[in-house]
């Protein structure tokens, strides 16, 4: 029953290639990272790979907030396990651009191929990697047969699977048992993950907690934030990782409430005038549109790619640039955390709060569920039933300087409570290395 269940899955994705190239040909033309390298996307390499004496450890980041969290682990491992050959496969642009960084002489990067049986032979044929490690939740489940065919043990590190996965994951249990079973390891962020991954036959070893306390904004990031957060003149309130409809929803409260303030209304308990605006969206392809949006609705636009020496005067600033988030969110005396006014399950509150930036949370967290309450139950974040009510929220702590301190002090308490996971997580992948 499962060959069968595996063979129907590797027909449908073997008929699914040409929608994937006309999909990866519409994203180039937005973001042209994802025209580098297509083949390998197919397990097809242009360069040769030698393989040395030194161990390959392949380590798969899916995206930007996989690679911070991979890079976080990826240090003290190097430590534990001299000479270190890294093989690091993405999906998006964006975590390959972060990745970069990374590497070493020595090392490689490429994008993890599609699910197809063949794809996957040619990618561990050519590389021969001694262990495999995805980051948090990425699981195929011919990239899973394949390692265990070959002998290659496969991990799951930092691993979480929110409540809203496992169901979709039970609905597919003759995909997912099988995929979930043929790991080696599995280390989970929480105990509720490491329920739900048993529950699917994951050999969860332990629960390390998650490797993204341990993050340290750069210090350079942080002090030139800061200094722009000071020559401002007023407040900043930072949407921070906005994702599509949630700048529309902002907009739209924002032109309420000019219009109340304007005739004078007492509907008005808030002026957003009274604050900068700083809006970063989630993903890049999304810069041009959103300061498209804030021009049409009257507001003038200033963007982080057009900054000299200081940010230019403007009703709301753009934050047009990757890499830089410790940057927005050193600029800003509060954050509303985007992806989480839409039912989207939220971003990683947790590098607002290493800034010392106080969050303002919507209804949907799930994707961080445990990380968010314990922010709120620290008193580190507050929590809101909707946009409009987080607006009012972050307005009204930007411009209360006590209040904002002691709430950014027990962020950094919680951080300090929870840090370790990083070097827990790469003592786990030396010992499985052997």
């Amino acid at each position: 029953m499962q060959r069968l269940a595996l063979a129907l899955y590797s027909l449908l994705a073997w008929l699914a290639i040409p929608l994937l190239r006309r999909k990866l040909a519409r994203r180039a033309r937005r973001e042209p990272g994802y025209a580098h390298a297509v083949q390998e996307r197919f397990g097809r390499y242009a360069a040769a790979f030698v393989p040395d004496a030194r161990p390959l450890v392949w380590i798969h980041a899916v995206s930007l907030g996989e690679t911070r969290a991979a890079a976080l682990v990826l240090g003290p491992l190097r430590e534990q396990v001299p000479g270190l050959r890294l093989l690091l496969t993405h999906g998006t642009a964006t975590g390959r651009a972060q990745g970069a960084g990374l590497l070493r002489e020595g090392d490689v990067q490429a994008w993890l191929p599609w699910d197809t049986p063949g794809a996957v032979r040619r990618f561990l044929r050519h590389f021969r990697p001694a262990l495999g490690v995805l980051m948090e939740t990425e699981i195929w489940p011919n990239l899973a047969a394949g390692c265990k065919a070959r002998g290659v043990p496969l991990v799951l590190a930092n691993a979480r699977l929110n409540a809203r996965s496992y169901a979709g994951a039970l609905r597919l249990a003759w995909l997912a048992r099988p995929a979930y079973g043929a790991l080696a390891a599995a280390w989970a962020q929480t105990e509720a993950d490491a329920a739900r991954l048993r529950a699917l036959g994951a050999p969860v070893r332990a629960v390390l907690g998650n490797v993204k306390f341990d993050a340290r904004p750069a210090p350079g990031l942080l002090a030139r934030g800061r200094a722009w957060r000071d020559g401002s003149g007023r407040p900043v309130v930072l949407l921070a990782s906005s994702r599509e409809g949630e700048e529309a929803a902002w907009l739209e409260i924002y032109k309420q409430n000019k219009a109340l303030t304007c005739s004078g209304s007492a509907q008005s308990d808030i002026d957003m005038g009274d604050v900068q605006w700083l809006v970063v969206p989630r993903h890049p392809q999304r810069f041009d549109e959103v300061a498209r949006l804030c021009e049409a609705a009257g507001l003038r636009v200033s963007r982080r790619s057009r900054w000299g020496q200081a940010p230019e005067a403007a009703d709301v600033w753009i934050g047009d640039s990757l890499g830089e988030m410790s940057l927005y969110y050193a600029m800003a005396d509060c954050a509303l955390l985007g992806g989480s006014f839409a039912p989207l399950g939220g971003q990683n509150l947790i590098e607002a709060l290493a800034c010392g930036c106080p969050v303002v949370l919507g209804p949907h967290t799930f994707n961080f569920a445990e990380a968010a309450a314990l922010a709120v139950q620290a008193g580190a974040a507050v929590r809101v039933r909707d946009l409009a009510q987080g607006v009012r929220e972050a307005v009204g702590l930007a411009t209360d300087a006590p209040r904002r301190a002691a709430q950014a002090a027990r962020g950094e308490e919680l951080l300090a409570a929870h840090r370790g996971a990083a070097l827990a997580t790469a003592t786990a992948l030396a010992r499985q290395l052997g």
